[in-house]
C-alpha cells in the first residue's frame, strides 16, 4: 500500500494566451489547503499519511453560476424548493432537448452573448454553461 508524504501543486490560468501562475503550494504531512483563483471557485487538496484527496470546483465566477442557476430555474419553471447548483445536470432537472435550447436562448439574452449551435449542444450542466459564458464574454471583450 502506497502512502502520500508530499505533493506539489501548480495552477495555470485559461485561456492559453494568459499562462500565468495562479497559485502554487507544497504539502507535506497531514494538511489541507484551499487555493482561490481571481474570485473564481477553488481547488482544495488534502493529504494524510494514508490518502490524498484533490477537489477542483467550478472555474466560473460564483456570480455567473448563480445567474445561470436562476435562469435555469426560470426556464424550467422549477419551484423555490428545487435546488440548482453548478453540478446540476439539465437532464436531472427534467429538461429535454427543447428545454435546453430555451435555456441557452435565455442565457444568450441575459449575458448578451451568442452561443454557436455546436457549443450549445455540448452544454449539459450549469457549470459548463457558466464556463462557456465566461469564455464568450472574455472573447467579446478582447
Amino acid at each position: 500500500m502506497a502512502a502520500a508524504t508530499g505533493a506539489s501543486i501548480s495552477l495555470r490560468s485559461r485561456p492559453p494566451q494568459f499562462h500565468q501562475s495562479l497559485a502554487s503550494s507544497s504539502i507535506y504531512g497531514s494538511k489541507s489547503v484551499v487555493l482561490n483563483a481571481y474570485g473564481r471557485s477553488s481547488l482544495s487538496f488534502r493529504s494524510s499519511p494514508h490518502s490524498v484527496c484533490l477537489h477542483v470546483s467550478c472555474a466560473a465566477k460564483k456570480e455567473t453560476v448563480e445567474k445561470v442557476c436562476s435562469i435555469v430555474k426560470k426556464q424550467l419553471a422549477l419551484g423555490d424548493d428545487q435546488k440548482v447548483s453548478a453540478e446540476s445536470k439539465f437532464s436531472d432537472l427534467g429538461a429535454d432537448s427543447l428545454d435546453t435550447v430555451e435555456i441557452v436562448m435565455g442565457l444568450e439574452e441575459a449575458f448578451e452573448i451568442s452561443v454557436e449551435e455546436d457549443n450549445a449542444q455540448k452544454i449539459t450542466t450549469v457549470e459548463e454553461a457558466a464556463e462557456l459564458i465566461e469564455d464568450l464574454i472574455a472573447k467579446k471583450a478582447a
